[in-house]
């Protein structure tokens, strides 16, 4: 299904649900009312479980299976942290399991010391992955070298990424809506969000286990982002406002692992409360345009210069 709301349309991502292996994710995001999925290939932490995705494996196959049943498509996959000793060994096991899978973007993020090895290392990863049809989408990280939606632009721009926006990493990583505002359209491959106090919390307990053995190095930021998000519209970032700046169009994931509110609901109750909270968020969007789009009328009209009568021809 499509969403009503400004052409958005919605998706799963499989942090929401890392427990589900990625034909579950599927079926659970097909019955829920989601229109995509973006799908994990690659372990984000070391010890993390691999899901065996390998084209022609029988987890790909069934992944690819489900897809075609339900008629979701994938628009991602994840995820690509690229740091010293990553090379096309590493990325094109990924490339193959995305092109697989039909997906457009590979999610990747910033891992380097060196900033110039950085940007050479990515411009390598966008010439591979075009022959996969497939965009790297590059994540500024809260907690990582890039963390600002400005560098990210510039880098992306310099290399012919795309550039990933998740709404947690937007304001913990200091950008706000300014950046966001100024990022060109054509960068944007399509955005993560979900919701969190406004402030960054002091302290944050590490939940007894992390699906798939993830693993975290304590902070608050990594905890938080990892963990424990709150469900779009129950914390207190400027989501409506967020969405409101983006190009009609722009893909939507929902990542919002919040192990807290999971651990009462099942998967499907889970997904479906955020698939319906994003909604409602999409319609305050909705309304924050059309009132913005008011009220510079209004400016527009009450500041034009009258006709001047009083000369002559």
């Amino acid at each position: 299904m499509t969403s009503a709301t400004q052409g958005f349309q919605v998706g799963l991502a499989h942090l929401t649900l890392l427990h589900l292996t990625p034909p579950e994710l599927v079926a659970t995001a097909a019955e829920a009312g989601y229109d995509f999925v973006s799908l994990r290939v690659r372990p984000v932490t070391e010890g993390e479980h691999r899901h065996p995705m390998t084209p022609g494996s029988a987890m790909s196959r069934e992944t690819i299976r489900q897809l075609e049943e339900t008629g979701l498509p994938c628009n991602d996959v994840e995820v690509m942290l690229i740091k010293p000793g990553i090379g096309r060994e590493d990325w094109l096991p990924a490339l193959e399991a995305g092109a697989a899978l039909g997906a457009q973007a590979l999610v990747c993020s910033h891992g380097y010391p060196d900033w110039d090895r950085f940007r050479a290392t990515l411009a390598a990863l966008v010439e591979d992955a075009s022959s996969y049809g497939i965009r790297p989408a590059l994540e500024p990280v809260s907690y990582f070298p890039i963390s600002r939606v400005s560098q990210a632009a510039e880098l992306a721009a310099a290399t012919g990424a795309g550039v990933l926006l998740d709404t947690l990493h937007v304001f913990r990583g200091g950008s706000g809506l300014e950046e966001v505002r100024g990022l060109d359209p054509n960068l944007i491959s399509f955005v993560q969000i979900c919701d969190a106090p406004r402030e960054t919390p002091a302290k944050l307990d590490i939940p007894e286990s992390l699906p798939l053995g993830m693993t975290t190095d304590g902070s608050v930021l990594q905890v938080e982002a990892r963990a424990l998000r709150k469900v779009p519209g129950h914390g207190g970032l400027p989501l409506s406002e967020f969405l409101a700046l983006l190009p009609a169009g722009t893909r939507i994931t929902i990542e919002s692992p919040a192990a807290d509110v999971q651990a009462g609901m099942s998967d499907l109750e889970f997904a479906r409360l955020n698939l319906h909270a994003v909604r409602k968020v999409l319609d305050e969007a909705s309304e924050q345009a059309e009132t913005d789009l008011t009220a510079r009328g209004s400016l527009s009209t009450t500041t034009r210069p009258a006709d001047d009568r009083s000369s002559t021809t």
